[in-house]
């Protein structure tokens, strides 16, 4: 995610991303200007219409564009919705796993350094597991290896923080069952373990439930329709000026697009998504401040 000062105008005009998205948006802003400059040229040099021959208007692209312009408030709504829900849950992530070790550090005595060595690892451990899973996949060499078998007992799994999340179930268990925690402090743990299955649900319902293919297709097309047909409205009233005019109307047409499809998955690398690296990390230092 991109840290900037929103007070400072000018760096944010000639900001590096506004290049990135030049740089995405260009092969589509050199056709649509091709495409532009023939049909000035046929529509005034071959065929020679003029004003009094040909009248264009810009009433129809006029009330197309009020159209257009809500659609894509809507779907830039949309996809912001998704991030700032992600942002949320990750937050709350970050709340969860403090409020685990705070409850952990007063449950357990200095004495049971094993114990709270292993959850100092453990939720960490977690929380990086969800981090890869809502990607690509967890990556097991960001991972504090437990024992000799931690590795091979997560390599045979799909869901890797379902199993990460059994484990710290089971390890409480355990010590309840060994009566270094009462059935009071059992049923506190559960609140935040439980908490923990309830946020990973939420990221993967953001994740894996997309924009529906219908109204991202129709939008897309949408915009080409609209974009295609706008020579028209222009080129006997304002000659070869159409086509930067064109290209401009283009150029933020597409860039209005495309922030809704990078934000719309909050989880990714893109620059725009959530800075769940720097979470991980916040809740690895915090965590382990608390229980060491």
């Amino acid at each position: 995610m991109v840290n900037y000062n929103p007070k400072v105008w000018f760096s944010l005009v000639f900001h590096r991303y506004s290049r990135a998205v030049m740089r995405t948006l260009t092969p589509a802003l050199i056709f649509i200007g091709v495409y532009s400059t023939g049909v000035c040229y046929l529509l005034l040099d071959v065929l020679r219409f003029h004003e009094s021959d040909f009248r264009t208007t810009i009433s129809m692209h006029s009330l197309l564009g009020i159209v257009l312009g809500l659609f894509l408030v809507f779907r830039t709504n949309s996809s912001y919705d998704r991030w700032w829900e992600g942002r949320k849950l990750w937050g709350s992530f970050v709340n969860n796993t403090r409020n685990l070790a705070h409850k952990l550090n007063a449950f357990l005595d200095k004495k049971d350094s094993d114990e709270r060595r292993w959850f100092a690892y453990m939720i960490p451990n977690f929380v990086f597991s969800v981090k890869e899973h809502l990607r690509q996949g967890a990556k097991l060499s960001e991972f504090e290896v437990m024992d000799e078998h931690f590795l091979d007992n997560l390599r045979s799994v799909k869901h890797v923080p379902n199993r990460l999340s059994s484990m710290m179930y089971t390890r409480v268990n355990e010590l309840y069952k060994n009566k270094t925690f009462s059935g009071d402090q059992l049923l506190l743990l559960d609140r935040e373990l439980k908490e923990f299955s309830d946020i990973l649900g939420a990221c993967e319902r953001i994740k894996n439930t997309p924009i529906p293919y219908s109204y991202s297709m129709y939008i897309k097309q949408f915009i080409f329709m609209y974009v295609i047909t706008l020579p028209m409205a222009f080129v006997t009233t304002s000659g070869y000026l159409t086509v930067p005019i064109v290209v401009i109307i283009t150029f933020v047409l597409l860039s209005v697009e495309l922030i809704a499809e990078e934000i719309e998955d909050p989880f990714g690398k893109d620059i725009n998504d959530l800075p769940t690296d720097e979470l991980a990390e916040k809740i690895t230092d915090n965590v382990r401040e608390i229980l060491l």
